[in-house]
C-alpha cells in the first residue's frame, strides 16, 4: 500500500526527491502519512481535496484486498 501511494505522488509532483511516505500501524489499521515539497501540495491535494481523496479512495480499496484498512494523511511541509 506504500508503494501505491508513493507511485501515485512521484507521478504528480514536480520535485520527486522530497517525497517520502511514513507508514504505522495503530491497531488493526494502517495509517500512511505523505510528505511533498511545499511547492507541489497543491498538486497533491487538487482541487477541492479531489486528489487527495481519489488517493484516499483507491488507498482503503487496495486494503480491502488485503482483509486491512488503512488511510491516509497528507502532512504540511514545515
Amino acid at each position: 500500500m506504500k508503494e501505491l501511494i508513493e507511485y501515485i505522488a512521484l507521478s504528480l509532483v514536480d520535485d520527486p526527491s522530497q517525497v517520502v511516505v511514513h507508514q504505522s500501524r495503530m491497531g488493526g489499521r494502517d495509517n500512511l502519512e505523505l510528505h511533498v515539497a511545499k511547492e507541489d501540495m497543491g498538486r497533491v491535494i487538487g482541487k477541492s481535496g479531489r486528489v487527495a481523496n481519489a488517493m484516499r479512495v483507491l488507498l482503503r480499496v487496495a486494503a480491502a484486498r488485503e482483509g486491512k484498512q488503512a488511510s491516509l494523511d497528507v502532512v504540511e511541509p514545515r
